[in-house]
């Protein structure tokens, strides 16, 4: 069970605050250090991305994509997608509809 508003490790160098969810809208802050990795994987929810700070280089189905502090990044529900660390930096995820797999 997730501890909604409460950092949590999810990786080495990864961890994660879950925000208390709407009804059809979630998000989420995610911070790295420098070669963290957000493994590879999809969901069948619509993701908003924006870099609050650092560097990132993502993969969605295959074709890479570098945000950094102040940018956003759309994935589409069932993408195939990963994110890299190049600096230590952090994330703000919104999903829609809710990830009860995260809740």
């Amino acid at each position: 069970m997730v501890n909604i508003g409460k950092w949590e490790m999810v990786d080495i160098k990864v961890k994660r605050k879950i925000h208390p969810p709407g009804q059809n809208l979630m998000m989420m802050e995610v911070e790295f250090e420098a070669g963290g990795v957000g493994a590879e994987h999809s969901h069948p929810h619509e993701q908003y991305t924006y870099c609050l700070a650092g560097k990132f280089e993502f993969k969605i189905n295959g074709k890479k994509v570098v945000i950094t502090k102040g940018e956003t990044l759309y994935i589409p529900k069932n993408a195939v997608h990963s994110a890299l660390a190049l600096e230590a930096g952090a994330l703000l995820d919104t999903f829609t509809p809710l990830r009860e797999d995260l809740l």
